[in-house]
């Protein structure tokens, strides 16, 4: 019993990981109408920031996290000004080049600065953990659902209680309307971007505390957060929330599984995301009408 609740508390707090990664993806998606293939991109800048800041000067990769958030802000922001507002209405296939293209640049640029080599965050409590009996729970990973959790605060608190939130919402319902209104659309579509990117970046200093992160390290996280944002439903916090979490179940359950290792988890958790689309195409809490 007690090795299936460690397995539980491990996979909520892999699941915050899914949670930091997902949330900017699935904003900048939901309102913007792209899916960002350069999002794995920006999650591992913010990660070489935070190892930056790590290896230079010692700053506490938590306390770095504002650094990542204000450096990707920016980034992100000059990104979708400059270039992805130009295909902003145009068809998906042409944003998914764009996006590959920019993820493609981003890769390339992160090689050439800090080459192909490992990096990792190993603050002096890295390795430690609250025990409860039994169980163990990693400081480092608790760390990272905290402030997960905290983003997705943050996010709900952006867009449903200040101004520039109601017009990002009203942008994603009807972008036209919103125009008429007086909305500049330019801005608010930057904004938008800008604030995917600035979690992303956030979310990129979690992972770098956790594991070591390489430049072309952010791939997969595109990948599992366009699985989180499918399996949760598009549309709400809390439906990435819900499947950030379902997914970082799903994949330490399914590691210690009979007969089954960590080199299927991956394809257990895609096996049930295909369940659910099938069973429920809008996903585990749906979309918001």
């Amino acid at each position: 019993m007690s090795q299936f609740t460690q397995q539980i508390i491990l996979g909520l707090l892999l699941g915050g990981i899914y949670v930091a990664v997902a949330l900017g993806f699935s904003l900048v998606w939901g309102i913007l109408n792209i899916v960002n293939l350069a999002h794995g991109a920006l999650v591992i800048v913010g990660a070489y920031i935070t190892w930056l800041l790590f290896d230079r000067l010692h700053v506490d990769p938590f306390l770095s996290l504002p650094v990542d958030a204000l450096a990707l802000f920016v980034l992100g922001y000059a990104l979708q000004r400059g270039v992805i507002n130009r295909v902003i209405r145009a068809p998906l296939l042409f944003t998914f080049l764009l996006t590959f293209g920019i993820n493609l640049v981003i890769v390339s640029l992160v090689l050439l600065i800090f080459t192909a080599d490992f990096r990792s965050v190993t603050p002096s409590y890295s390795g430690n953990g609250l025990h409860l009996g039994s169980v163990t729970i990693p400081y480092i990973r608790l760390g990272g659902l905290a402030v997960a959790l905290l983003l997705a605060g943050i996010l709900w608190a952006i867009l449903n209680r200040t101004r520039i939130g109601a017009a990002i919402l009203a942008v994603g319902a009807d972008r036209d309307a919103a125009q008429l209104v007086g909305i500049d659309l330019r801005h608010i579509y930057a904004l938008t971007f800008a604030i995917g990117a600035a979690f992303a970046g956030v979310a990129g200093g979690i992972i770098s505390t956790s594991q070591s992160i390489t430049p072309t390290a952010g791939d997969p996280y595109t990948l599992q957060s366009f699985a989180v944002v499918i399996l949760g439903g598009l549309g709400r916090v809390s439906a990435t929330v819900v499947g950030g979490l379902a997914f970082g179940l799903i994949e330490v359950l399914g590691q210690s599984a009979p007969g089954l290792g960590s080199g299927y988890a991956g394809a257990i958790a895609f096996v049930v995301l295909v369940i659910v689309l099938v069973v429920r195409p809008r996903g585990l809490l749906g979309r918001l009408a």
